[in-house]
């Protein structure tokens, strides 16, 4: 079973836009032909009203030619193909190359380098869109301390280790401690105020 139908959710399906345009065409002959009104139109085509009074505006403008393709959908790209090609090379120069104290990509860094190359302003949270885009994966850099010293760490772990490993461990006597209350029959309990070992008569 899947997802969507266990959700009880309908998925939509993808924009067939030839078909729409030829939906927007059926309506261009529909106007021509002069026959339907709006409203019948629309359910004709099973499309909104506000759909076809769009279509009849453009028709009147610009004839059948003005329902031709609607094109893509959304909102174009702001950034062309060969902008994030400049980008992805950019990227691959590092980040200091480009004045940041670090070699570390972060996504503020990447909107600011966008704004520099192409003076298109993108918020840091939608730059990862354009990074996916690109097929980009983020990276995480493995953690190492400053002031790690390769050359100490690996003579640590070759004879400072294995010497601590190799002593043996000094055998002390253990300590032992009671851990029950003193019991009232053996001889050595005293009672407050009584002198060790003596026991009432």
């Amino acid at each position: 079973m899947s997802y969507a139908v266990a959700m009880n959710k309908k998925v939509r399906p993808r924009r067939d836009f030839q078909e729409l345009e030829q939906r927007r065409k059926r309506a261009g002959r529909y106007f021509e032909a002069g026959k339907l009104s709006q409203a019948e139109i629309a359910r004709e085509l099973n499309v909104s009203r506000q759909s076809v009074s769009r279509w009849y505006d453009e028709w009147k403008r610009g004839g059948a030619g003005a329902l031709r393709g609607a094109g893509r959908a959304g909102r174009k790209p702001r950034l062309q193909p060969e902008q994030l090609e400049q980008l992805d090379q950019t990227l691959r120069e590092g980040a200091r190359a480009h004045g940041f104290p670090t070699d570390l990509w972060t996504l503020p860094r990447i909107a600011k380098v966008i704004e520099r190359l192409t003076g298109v302003h993108y918020h840091p949270g939608h730059v990862w869109k354009i990074l996916k885009t690109m097929r980009w994966t983020l990276q995480k850099p493995a953690t190492q301390a400053r002031e790690c010293n390769g050359q100490k760490v690996n003579r640590w772990l070759k004879e400072t280790w294995p010497a601590l490993k190799k002593k043996p461990v000094d055998k002390k006597p253990g300590s032992s401690s009671k851990t029950k209350a003193e019991s009232p029959n053996d001889p050595r309990s005293v009672e407050p105020g009584r002198p060790e070992g003596k026991l009432p008569s």
